[in-house]
């Protein structure tokens, strides 16, 4: 296939919620502008208004289409009519690649046949990635990646991490590897001022068990048991909204934790003075990224591939999963604001050379083009 030739490219997620349609998104909008013909499926049961708002948004640039499909998340019976209306899907739009995203997607994609001389391409997002392979859910996801792993032409990592720990579990594939920093856009580098209630920390992101945001609020807790009268802010929602509700309550936290409910992560950002992002574990978080991508003063699990974003200014790194960890950096962060707004400078510029959405589309489509030239 010559070089120049636009490309036919359907995207496939299960569940257009977080990171992961962010990152569909823009990778579908950047090869929109550059010529090729893209679509998009995902699940219908997830996502809400704000998926049927942005997949409404970006369907006129979509030449093969948005597609809606009922995906469970855990297995079910109604996989196999899905696995059947995808391929039908499949044969019809005739892909020259067809991207997974996420585990479930990837199991639709790559347990059928390659498009017609095109290629299966396969991004994990962490997902099955993150059980230990000492639980049930870890040994099953392994086997399944091992089983599909010949099965795939291209595999797309947006972390180091996330490319290692992929290799670790399920061997070395036959198929090409690459790994392609996510992407932020030229508008997020504008700097973002603080509210004028801005609390003095604040979280932005899903409410998961993944990411944390039950040891910040236990961090919190911990710290104005020492008589520091930190106050929070937690912009999001999810399935642990409620748990993390009355979390608050059985720790008398009163007014001291806000809940903004769901925010635009700029919006959010300018709710605190200070971003804290608790992950258990991630891959390469885009609330990272955004973040310092607009100059947000920001402390960060040492976790997954958010190492990676921060490089050498590592200073604003704490220990995963540990609440008196995260007191630590708050206390730290806080009393010393100029070293830390001076380090969120520093890392503003990294994401300016490193993160951008032109370089992440670049590099996506340069790997489809190596792999369909390797097929």
């Amino acid at each position: 296939m010559a070089d120049d030739k636009p490309l036919r490219i359907l995207h496939a997620v299960r569940a257009p919620v977080g990171g992961i349609i962010r990152h569909i998104l823009d990778i579908a909008n950047g090869q929109a502008d550059r010529g090729h013909e893209v679509g998009i499926v995902a699940d219908s049961l997830t996502g809400g208004e704000r998926a049927i708002t942005a997949l409404a948004e970006i369907a006129p640039r979509l030449k093969l289409g948005v597609h809606r499909m009922a995906i469970r998340r855990p297995p079910h019976p109604t996989d196999l009519l899905v696995w059947a209306r995808f391929a039908y899907l499949a044969r019809r739009l005739k892909p020259d690649v067809l991207h997974a995203h996420g585990a479930k997607a990837g199991v639709f994609v790559r347990s059928g046949p390659a498009p017609k001389n095109g290629v299966r391409v396969y991004t994990p997002h962490g997902g099955s990635l993150h059980f230990p392979l000492h639980t049930m859910e870890g040994k099953i996801y392994s086997r399944l990646e091992r089983a599909l792993m010949n099965r795939t032409e291209l595999f797309l990592f947006e972390s180091a991490f996330a490319r290692d720990t992929y290799l670790r579990r399920a061997g070395e594939p036959k198929g090409l590897v690459r790994c392609v920093f996510n992407g932020v856009t030229a508008g997020e580098f504008d700097p973002i001022p603080p509210a004028p209630d801005a609390t003095d920390v604040v979280y932005v992101g899903e409410f998961r068990h993944i990411k944390g945001a039950d040891l910040l609020i236990d961090a919190v807790a911990r710290l104005r048991a020492k008589g520091l009268p930190v106050k929070l802010t937690l912009g999001g929602d999810g399935e642990e909204t409620e748990l993390l509700k009355a979390q608050t309550e059985r720790l008398k936290l009163g007014d001291a934790v806000h809940f903004a409910g769901h925010v635009k992560a700029r919006f959010g950002f300018s709710k605190g003075r200070l971003l804290v992002v608790p992950s258990r574990g991630d891959s390469m978080p885009y609330v990272v990224i955004e973040a310092a991508a607009a100059g947000i003063p920001m402390i960060a699990a040492n976790v997954g591939g958010i190492p990676e974003i921060f490089g050498s200014y590592d200073s604003g790194l704490f220990a995963g999963n540990n609440v008196s960890a995260i007191a630590d950096a708050i206390e730290a962060a806080m009393s010393d604001p100029a070293r830390t707004q001076e380090r969120a400078r520093l890392l503003r510029e990294r994401i300016l050379t490193h993160f951008s959405q032109q370089s992440m589309v670049d590099g996506v489509i340069a790997g489809y083009r190596d792999a369909l030239a390797k097929r």
